[in-house]
């Protein structure tokens, strides 16, 4: 979330998102790699079919959106995805029983991640209200993201055209800081509790959100 925010900061919103999609990509590898065994295909098989679907619709939806509206949708995802994360943490304790749940979440971090590389916010929501521990949290996020981030390549090279030489050598000159964060972050969530580890993701999330609206 921090990463999509700076990045929106740093370079217009749309650019933004052809800049990020191949450090997720490499990262997504080094994450799948490490956390594989951890994974819940059972959870990908509800949530990866929606996605895709949703991704269509953001390709279409995005295209020719202004840069301002599109910022503002990045904030706007961010914020909501926040409040709601915080309310079903606070209001339930039970897994969503119905079975529209699963096709809303993956719509929306679908849609979500192809306008701004923002899956994580309602992926975030259904993994939270699966109570997934820890690892598997990590794990399950982890090849979903790889999946649908592959899916999005093409409509972001040839659709968009936000990835072009000029982005990739930006997205080059970064990477390397993404090796040692993943490095650092192996060993750091080691030493987070589940509980903590569910606070931390709300409170990134809500500064990401913060960031943009106060630019």
């Amino acid at each position: 979330m921090l990463a999509v925010a700076l990045l929106a900061l740093a370079y217009e919103a749309k650019a933004s998102t052809g800049i990020l999609l191949p450090i997720l990509i490499g990262a997504d590898v080094f994450a799948v790699i490490y956390y594989h065994r951890h994974a819940d295909w059972g959870h990908l098989a509800h949530l990866v079919p929606w996605m895709a679907v949703g991704v269509l619709i953001g390709v279409w939806a995005g295209a020719d959106l202004p840069e301002k509206i599109f910022k503002q949708g990045m904030a706007g995802v961010i914020l909501f995805s926040v409040v709601f994360m915080f309310w079903w943490d606070r209001s339930s304790k039970h897994v969503p029983k119905s079975p529209v749940f699963a096709p809303v979440m993956g719509l929306a971090a679908g849609f979500a991640t192809m306008v701004g590389n923002l899956a994580g916010a309602f992926s975030n929501i259904y993994f939270l209200a699966m109570r997934l521990p820890k690892n598997e949290f990590i794990g399950t996020a982890a090849w979903l993201f790889f999946i649908i981030n592959l899916f999005k390549l093409p409509f972001h090279i040839w659709v968009w055209g936000t990835i072009t030489w000029e982005s990739s050598l930006i997205s080059v000159q970064i990477f390397p800081a993404v090796i040692i964060g993943f490095a650092l972050g192996v060993r750091l969530v080691r030493f987070i509790k589940d509980e903590s580890y569910r606070r931390m993701i709300f409170l990134l999330t809500a500064m990401g959100a913060v960031t943009i609206f106060l630019r």
